[in-house]
């Protein structure tokens, strides 16, 4: 079994603020970092610490040599990552005095993804391998389309969460992982247990993993039900909780993990994610997490 994940790659600018920008507000800001990031760039190499075997399909711009480096250092597999003239995406993030954050993203490269590359990509997998996607590349619908029909297994993050998703067959996908924004976008419904009551009616075959934030995670497939508080640490970035998250909880899925073990792993791995700075480079390997005492709320 396969595991592809077709996503975007961005340089992340972190600008340190005491709070979100308000309209029409100058402000200062008192610290700039650059790191790498992207979801898709991200999840790969989450899924890479958490040992899983990841190749990455992907678009860099004439500046993305070093997305290229970053993979190999971490062991993702670029095969499918292509360099095009032009920029590389990137997001301006705001990161407050406690640890919250606010992100504009600009797609850059990751929206030059075309048909053709699709069908050259997709033509290496198969019946039963997976396919991770979130929303920062173009094509997803024909993606999804395309990946269904050669019988993968889909696991979808649709973050952000806009008018892209709506043309995608989402009766296609095999594990939805939403936080409680894009689980309300999806299903129009605000209180955690309505979300995935809504979700399992839509999408009954589909597994869903609903972040809670502060509340932990709850999973949801047909009638099982598992839920997992957060554990205490001093949180100094979330940028990459969420995709840290996922990434183990495929390699959970690969290993055949229970859910309740899963969760909990998933759940301390995000947790030592969030008390470090950065994205990809605060991501935690397998041996850290299991090595990591940590008491849970």
């Amino acid at each position: 079994m396969k595991v592809l994940n077709f996503g975007s790659l961005n340089y992340d600018y972190v600008y340190k603020v005491d709070h979100m920008i308000l309209a029409g507000e100058t402000m200062d800001s008192y610290g700039l970092e650059t790191h790498f990031g992207g979801k898709g760039l991200n999840q790969s190499i989450a899924l890479a610490k958490a040992g899983v075997p990841v190749q990455h399909a992907g678009m860099v711009g004439e500046d993305g040599q070093g997305f290229l480096d970053l993979c190999k250092r971490n062991g993702v597999d670029t095969e499918f990552v292509r360099m095009v003239s032009g920029k590389s995406g990137h997001t301006i993030i705001q990161l407050d005095k406690n640890a919250q954050n606010s992100i504009l993203l600009y797609g850059g490269s990751n929206r030059a993804i075309t048909k053709d590359f699709v069908d050259e990509v997709l033509a290496n997998f198969g019946k039963g391998d997976i396919l991770l996607l979130q929303n920062e590349v173009n094509l997803l619908p024909y993606i999804i389309d395309t990946a269904y029909e050669r019988g993968m297994r889909i696991v979808l993050n649709p973050s952000p969460y806009n008018e892209a998703l709506d043309a995608c067959d989402m009766g296609k996908i095999s594990v939805f992982l939403v936080n409680e924004i894009e689980g309300a976008q999806i299903s129009g419904e605000n209180e955690p247990e309505r979300i995935l009551d809504v979700m399992a009616e839509k999408f009954p075959e589909a597994e869903v993993v609903l972040t809670l934030g502060g509340d932990g995670v709850v999973y949801r497939h047909k009638e099982q039900i598992c839920r997992q508080g957060i554990f205490t640490i001093k949180a100094v970035d979330t940028t990459a909780a969420g995709d840290t998250f996922t990434g183990y909880f495929i390699a959970g899925m690969l290993e055949g993990t229970p859910i309740a073990q899963r969760l909990r792993r998933c759940a301390k791995a995000s947790a030592i994610a969030v008390s470090r700075m950065g994205a990809a480079e605060s991501i935690p390997t397998a041996q850290e997490v299991e090595n990591t005492n940590l008491e849970e709320k």
